[in-house]
């Protein structure tokens, strides 16, 4: 049974917190002459930058503080456990090959979890200035200058008028992508190269559907939290949990996610 005893309002306080920290330590980075980036992938490119670690060991330190009974989970300093049964999901910038080209597409991800799943999830943007967020009291947008919105998913139902998106256009293996081919063949308009932000535009109602494949949990957990609380669906590509990454699928309507599903089911 999960637990409904959490105090969301300092959860979102304590989120917040640890976005502003991030922002404070990565935006000097970017697009930066001396910004230099490691390879962490042998056999390919997967880079980390010192604006990574530095967001990452922020966001730890104000936990260690505020939240010292909850476990953290992050890209750049793995697992910690604690005692609460809670934690915190964090991935310091989601899009370092988007951030280290300079393109605004990357963000901050952070969510809290429990053994059920993500309980809230928040998308930061720190050069744009946004910040998406979601928990039980739905969610909401607040722009660099501190005006709010709340965030609403677009309604599309049918795939036929849907705007796709997903990072890479080879999206995953060969038979993942030539699954995520049939859908985008049927959606409307189909882009790529959004990172984190294509949920965030997908809660915002700009963009209905997003699907990608080769995730972890700190890469899908925060905009799960945002976008469920918009009033979207986010499940695998079966239709279960997606909290633990893998293949993920989210959409603007119980409807479009059904349609689209179907084209993507028993991958093998």
């Amino acid at each position: 049974m999960r637990d409904t005893n959490i105090d969301m309002t300092e959860i979102a306080a304590v989120a917040a917190e640890l976005a502003d920290a991030a922002r404070a330590v990565i935006l000097p980075h970017f697009r930066s002459a001396t910004l230099a980036a490691e390879n962490k992938q042998d056999g390919g490119f997967d880079p980390v930058t010192e604006a990574d670690r530095a967001a990452e060991r922020a966001m730890r330190d104000i936990l260690a503080t505020r939240r010292p009974q909850d476990g953290i989970l992050g890209e750049e300093y793995g697992a910690s456990t604690g005692s609460s049964g809670l934690t915190w999901v964090l991935d310091p910038i989601d899009g370092t090959r988007a951030f280290i080209c300079g393109t605004p597409t990357w963000g901050v991800l952070i969510a809290l979890s429990d053994a059920g799943g993500v309980r809230f999830g928040m998308i930061d943007q720190p050069f744009t200035g946004e910040r998406f967020s979601g928990g039980t009291g739905g969610a909401t947008w607040i722009g660099r200058e501190g005006e709010t919105r709340t965030l609403a998913t677009s309604g599309i139902k049918a795939l036929s008028d849907a705007r796709l998106m997903t990072t890479f256009p080879e999206v995953g293996t060969l038979a993942e992508g030539r699954a995520f081919a049939k859908v985008a063949s049927q959606a409307k308009l189909t882009r790529y190269g959004m990172d984190c932000y294509a949920y965030a535009l997908l809660a915002a109602g700009h963009v209905d559907l997003v699907i990608e494949a080769g995730l972890n949990p700190y890469d899908i957990q925060g905009p799960i939290g945002v976008i469920e609380a918009a009033g979207g669906v986010v499940t695998d590509w079966n239709g279960g949990a997606a909290h633990h990454g893998g293949r993920a699928i989210a959409a603007a309507t119980p409807e479009l996610h059904a349609e689209a599903l179907a084209l993507l089911r028993d991958v093998a």
